[in-house]
Formats: structure tokens, C-alpha cells, sequence
């Protein structure tokens, strides 16, 4: 258990900021679901507004750092690959 008072606030401090971080976390997660539904569909229409609805969200997760730059930039890559294949 930490002893300092320094030591006592990081603990509050990261617990608020791991729940905060993992509903961006969700939050990026629920718009690239919804590309991958529209791509089973195989609604391309869908499939791309939904796809310039997820670039932001990526490229916002990255500059908060909740998610890695190349992490995100593969996950746009694969998702752009496979709209532009229906």
C-alpha cells in the first residue's frame, strides 16, 4: 500500500483516468464495429459513412494516448482495404 501522500493521489489519479481512458477505448471500439457490420452487410455506402466516422475517433484515441499511432493507422489501413474491396 502506499505510504506518501504523493504516492496516495497517483493511485486516485490513475483510477480515474483508467476508467476515462477505457470508455474512450470503448467508444472508438463501437465505430469500428459499426464499419464491420456494414461491411457483412455489404452496404458499401454504410460501410464508408461509417468509415469517416471512425477516422476521427482513431486519430482522437491517439492523441489523447489511449491507443498507439501505428495501432491506429493499421486498423484505419485494414478497414479502408476492405471498404474499397466491396
Amino acid at each position: 500500500m502506499a505510504n506518501t501522500p504523493q504516492a496516495k493521489k497517483r493511485i486516485r489519479r490513475n483510477e480515474r483516468r483508467a476508467e476515462i481512458n477505457g470508455n474512450r477505448l470503448g467508444r472508438i471500439r463501437t465505430f469500428v464495429k459499426k464499419v464491420e457490420s456494414a461491411l457483412a452487410g455489404g452496404d458499401k455506402a454504410a460501410a464508408a459513412d461509417a468509415l469517416k466516422a471512425a477516422q476521427p475517433e482513431l486519430a482522437r484515441g491517439v492523441a489523447r494516448g489511449v491507443l498507439h499511432k501505428n495501432t491506429a493507422s493499421r486498423k484505419l489501413s485494414r478497414l479502408t482495404k476492405r471498404v474499397a474491396a466491396l
